[in-house]
């Protein structure tokens, strides 16, 4: 497939190309800066964009499936709304299929009365929680979106970097805990869940969750 990637240079995104090369596939790296071209290889087309500034239709013309990574400043947490739609609505409208990298903030805690991540009393730092606000109104906008061209791909409660595994767990609404009650997952192994979608589309059309 010809991909194009959203968000290249950060750290979910670049892993997110290095598995999509790996599995042969022709990718294009979106960034903002030149300067973070370095970090991506030379098997990518780097395409330098402010996706905040304009429209994506003629960057994502062409390509087989898009893919974004697309994280907010730091303390600019909201605007990944309009950041995902910026992606979004270019794909709807030229009927590209779709994944976008949420949050976990919609996800339920198991056994915890049916709370999310975000609404569980003293689940998430205080530091975390704009994140997870902002996370969660990208997750709304998107359910509303999403035709059988797109999914929306949420982390469990720890995204690290790590090792690949190749193997990971799947949910629709629950956090994936291991016997421990932990919720992770290896960037690497998230990437691999990332590719495996984009390949299969076997949540088309929903949001789900993965895990260790």
């Amino acid at each position: 497939m010809n991909i194009i990637v959203f968000g290249a240079a950060g750290q979910v995104g670049s892993r997110i190309v290095a598995e999509a090369v790996s599995r042969g596939h022709e990718v294009t790296a979106v960034i903002r800066r030149e300067s973070q071209s370095s970090s991506l290889g030379t098997d990518v087309r780097v395409l330098v964009c402010d996706v905040s500034s304009g429209d994506l239709a003629d960057p994502v013309s062409g390509h087989d499936f898009i893919m974004s990574a697309l994280r907010a400043p730091s303390g600019e947490e909201a605007a990944i709304v309009s950041l995902t739609q910026a992606v979004v609505e270019p794909a709807r409208s030229l009927g590209i299929p779709f994944l976008i990298v949420g949050g976990a903030a919609p996800m339920i805690v198991p056994d915890s009365d049916g709370h999310t991540v975000l609404t569980k009393p003293g689940f998430l730092p205080d530091a975390v929680v704009p994140v997870a606000r902002a996370s969660q109104a990208q997750c709304d906008w998107c359910s509303t979106r999403l035709d059988p061209n797109g999914v929306v791909l949420c982390p469990p409660a720890m995204l690290v970097p790590g090792t690949r595994t190749g193997t990971y767990r799947t949910s629709l609404d629950t956090l994936v805990v291991d016997d421990e009650g932990n919720s992770q997952i290896s960037m690497e192994d998230f990437a691999v869940a990332s590719l495996d979608e984009a390949e299969n589309r076997t949540h088309a059309g929903r949001l789900f969750t993965v895990g260790s």
